[in-house]
């Protein structure tokens, strides 16, 4: 990982004050808008009984809202360990503590020591890394049958915009960066590994895309 994402960059986006008003807004309104694509999309192609890997999953309320439709098993990675806290209470106040494994590793660097899943989801994770072929392609090799993402659209407005919050990050000083990845050259990559596109969902801000493991 390069420095302009420092473990410390990733703990001040990601924080515990931050995880918190994640936890109270799912509790009040449920699930982001592109979040709700993604599940729906999933419940769509069916989810009962398969498992499922989130990269990045934060407080993981896209696993909680999978295994209410039937998933058997979640396993969630994330990179800092400030959203753990707020993530188990809500594991157990749905009752489903024993259905989710939960890891905090750089994917991307320890993917050879995650098993593989039939549906893997990275929901606004590849924008927050410098290396997106290491990432889109581990995760691609460990989707048994989908591979979900969602990442900004790449038009010039996401352009200009990250680019004026990203001078103010380093301003700021902060060991952070956000990163507009080409959209066909993610989808170029997990197309190596296997996987054909079914779903691209384009919307002002993120696109939603799925790709499914060819027989």
């Amino acid at each position: 990982m390069t420095d302009c994402c420092s473990p410390k960059g990733y703990k001040w986006v990601f924080s515990e004050r931050t995880a918190r008003a994640e936890a109270r807004r799912y509790r009040r309104r449920g699930l982001d808008g592109t979040s709700r694509q993604i599940v729906d999309f999933l419940k769509s192609q069916g989810v009962e009984g398969r498992t499922v890997l989130e990269v990045g999953g934060g407080i993981g309320t896209v696993q909680i809202e999978l295994l209410k439709a039937g998933a058997a098993r979640a396993v969630s990675i994330e990179l800092t360990p400030t959203y753990e806290d707020v993530a188990a209470r809500l594991l157990s106040d749905a009752g489903l503590t024993d259905r989710v494994e939960r890891k905090v590793t750089d994917f991307a660097q320890a993917a050879s020591q995650v098993e593989g899943a039939d549906v893997v989801i990275m929901n606004r994770v590849i924008c927050c890394y410098p290396d997106m072929p290491r990432l889109a392609g581990a995760a691609a090799d460990r989707a048994r049958q989908l591979l979900v993402l969602s990442y900004p659209t790449g038009a010039w407005w996401m352009r200009a915009g990250l680019g004026i919050s990203n001078l103010l990050l380093w301003l700021l000083r902060r060991e952070f960066h956000i990163f507009v990845h080409p959209p066909e050259e993610i989808i170029a990559t997990t197309k190596r590994r296997g996987l054909e596109p079914i779903l691209d969902q384009r919307g002002p801000v993120w696109t939603v895309a799925a790709l499914r493991r060819s027989a």
